[in-house]
């Protein structure tokens, strides 16, 4: 959660810029999951 932080922190960024960074740290989570349950 700690590396969460950064985001839910920035209270200077406009609310695009917010949701694509949750979107962005969306696809990371994702993308690790797949390759943890794939092996590769």
């Amino acid at each position: 959660m700690k590396t969460w932080r950064g985001i839910a922190t920035r209270y200077d960024k406009t609310p695009e810029s917010y949701l694509a960074a949750l979107h962005l740290r969306g696809a990371i989570v994702w993308i690790r999951s797949l390759r943890a349950t794939h092996g590769l």
